[in-house]
């Protein structure tokens, strides 16, 4: 909104200082300032309203340290997270770019579900929450308006880069905006991979059919990455923090995928339009910077399924929307580590049983983090060890846009 308010100032009135908001580097520090405030002034604040109201965390008795002293912590605090990500960008952001409209959608869609599940535990004292049906439900409807959009919108588009070598002299680019399932894959020499690859043994003109592909792709990859980050989310800070380290290695593919000096210097494709999700991706990181001021151990606030699964569609969709979603596994390392544990667990425990009349186990206790508690390491240590992790994940994925 102030975008527009500033463009129209200094277009009509050439006002001093309003053309700084055409900067997506201004609007970003910008976002990332409100959104800390609003996550650390107003969080304050709607955290004693939660605890007036005694919508307090239930705990299940898993056996592990300190469990129970987080009886009865505020919960929902995820409308902490959801109102610093949404009011900077609403603020700062072009309201008509169909990146940003996409992450709005994903994070209110997703925002409104893990709200829910919430609700029904708090309020309705039912501890299973909404049904895990209606969460898998939700998330696919949520990944086939993505990948819809993704596709089908003519917005979204790839920049296609030919050098005119006729005249030695000087070269020319010829630029064509082109519409293409192509998207990054690690280590390989071109790193690049088109979906509609994969269909070329089927049908004639594959890229005609490339959604079949890409559409399935995209539900898997937020129905993952959301329910990576809801287990994760088990201690304090565990979740949030590796969320701000996730975000800040986003931001930096957004603006380099986003700005054509940057994507052609580093060999990687252009994607026109796409540095405006630097403004969103700045908020997400001041909110989940701002939000661990409480959720750090001791944890004064959790934030629910509210917070968890927006945060994870939210990541899953912009990797998606950046065309970095293969990098997925290696940035999002720890929920694809927690998410593996509890398959791993579950599958090796019924596999055993059946086998052998009774089950066995992988870990201790899973997701990971907790079988770390069950061997005695205080959730703390836990939390920052993880973090390191995934500052290592994070130089990783950078170091992939030139190890090909």
């Amino acid at each position: 909104m102030l975008y527009y308010l500033f463009n129209y100032l200094h277009e009509t009135f050439d006002l001093t200082g309003a053309g700084v908001f055409q900067y997506i580097s201004f609007r970003a520090a910008m976002a990332v300032i409100v959104s800390l405030l609003i996550s650390m002034i107003f969080g304050k604040y709607i955290i004693k309203y939660l605890a007036s109201k005694q919508v307090g965390e239930s705990i299940r008795d898993l056996g592990l340290a300190g469990q129970t002293e987080k009886a009865g912590t505020p919960t929902m605090g995820g409308i902490i997270i959801l109102s610093a990500i949404l009011i900077p960008t609403l603020l700062f952001a072009k309201l008509d770019n169909i990146y940003i409209i996409l992450m709005l959608i994903t994070t209110v869609w997703m925002g409104l579900i893990g709200f829910l599940d919430d609700y029904i535990k708090v309020f309705k004292k039912d501890k299973d929450g909404l049904a895990g049906k209606f969460k898998i439900l939700g998330q696919v409807s949520l990944g086939i308006i993505v990948g819809l959009i993704l596709y089908f919108h003519p917005d979204v588009v790839m920049r296609d880069q030919v050098v005119n070598q006729s005249d030695i002299a000087e070269l020319v680019y010829v630029q064509s905006d082109i519409k293409s399932t192509m998207t990054t894959i690690p280590f390989f020499k071109n790193n690049e991979f088109d979906y509609a690859d994969l269909l070329t043994w089927a049908v004639e003109k594959a890229e005609d059919w490339a959604w079949l592909v890409f559409i399935p792709m995209v539900i898997f990859i937020v129905t993952a990455v959301s329910n990576g980050a809801n287990l994760t989310d088990g201690i304090d800070g565990l979740a949030t923090g590796t969320s701000a380290i996730i975000g800040l290695v986003l931001a930096i593919f957004a603006y380099v995928s986003g700005n054509i000096i940057f994507a052609d210097y580093l060999n990687i494709m252009y994607i026109p339009n796409s540095g405006e999700l630097v403004v969103f991706i700045s908020s997400f990181v001041g909110a989940c910077f701002g939000f661990l001021w409480y959720n750090s151990y001791p944890a004064q606030v959790f934030m629910g399924d509210t917070g968890s699964l927006a945060i994870g569609a939210i990541i899953g969709v912009f990797a998606i929307a950046i065309r970095k979603e293969l990098l997925i596994p290696i940035i999002c390392g720890i929920f694809f580590v927690e998410n593996l544990s509890v398959v791993l667990q579950v599958s090796y425990f019924k596999y055993t049983k059946k086998k052998y009349g009774e089950g066995k186990r992988i870990f201790l206790m899973s997701p990971l983090h907790h079988h770390y508690q069950k061997t005695g390491m205080h959730e703390s240590k836990i939390v920052t060890r993880f973090w390191i992790v995934g500052i290592m994940l994070a130089i990783l994925s950078f170091v992939t846009l030139k190890l090909r």
